[in-house]
């Protein structure tokens, strides 16, 4: 299982954008919705790495949010608020938000096979700086292909040329981002089997 720990950065500085993060989040697969647990945290359950990918990095690729990913076993049955969950998943995610926030991509996983959830955080993060580093216009030429539009269509949109627009997407890491995303996916699932397995 995985246990999401989302924190607001520099809150007392900014709005609280909790809100606007619980109602972005409403519809996703997760076990428990996110639910602000407090101040300007807020905590979510799933069993799915490619939605938990998929949040972590949507959620750092803005400079508001530090994201802890703790993986393992949580206790059953899960009481109906996120909030009241108990378990090493819970207790792996307190840790991996508290390194995020001096983390390089401001993501951190934790779970109980060391070694297998660095790997696990690697990835991601590498992923994340690709994300966090792309330009402007890298950003609104990936945006388009993940709403399903063609490289022609999402082009016409830009008004720029079809090669134009491979040109962008090329810049702006598309294909390596898709790639990462996979292997990221692929590293929690096994930091999440394995450590399932122990004792």
């Amino acid at each position: 299982m995985f246990v999401l720990t989302v924190d607001q950065r520099r809150s007392r500085r900014d709005i609280d954008r909790v809100p606007e993060l619980l109602d972005r989040y409403r519809d996703h697969q997760l076990i428990r919705r996110f639910e602000r647990t407090a101040g300007d945290e807020v905590q979510a359950v799933c069993e799915d790495a490619a939605t938990v990918v998929s949040i972590a990095l949507e959620l750092v690729s803005t400079p508001h949010w530090s994201v802890g990913i703790g993986i393992g076993s949580v206790e059953l049955p899960l009481p109906e608020t996120t909030r009241a969950g108990r378990g090493p998943a819970f207790e792996a995610a307190r840790d991996a938000v508290t390194r995020a926030k001096t983390a390089p991509a401001a993501l951190a996983v934790s779970g109980p096979e060391p070694a297998a959830a660095e790997d696990a955080e690697t990835a991601s993060t590498l992923v994340a700086l690709l994300v966090v580093r792309r330009s402007d216009q890298g950003r609104e030429a990936v945006e388009l292909m993940a709403r399903g539009l063609s490289q022609t269509d999402a082009a016409n949109r830009l008004k720029i040329s079809k090669q134009a627009m491979s040109q962008r997407l090329s810049v702006a890491g598309w294909h390596i981002e898709n790639a990462g995303r996979t292997l990221a996916t692929r590293l929690l699932d096994a930091a999440n089997t394995t450590g399932s397995h122990r004792p």
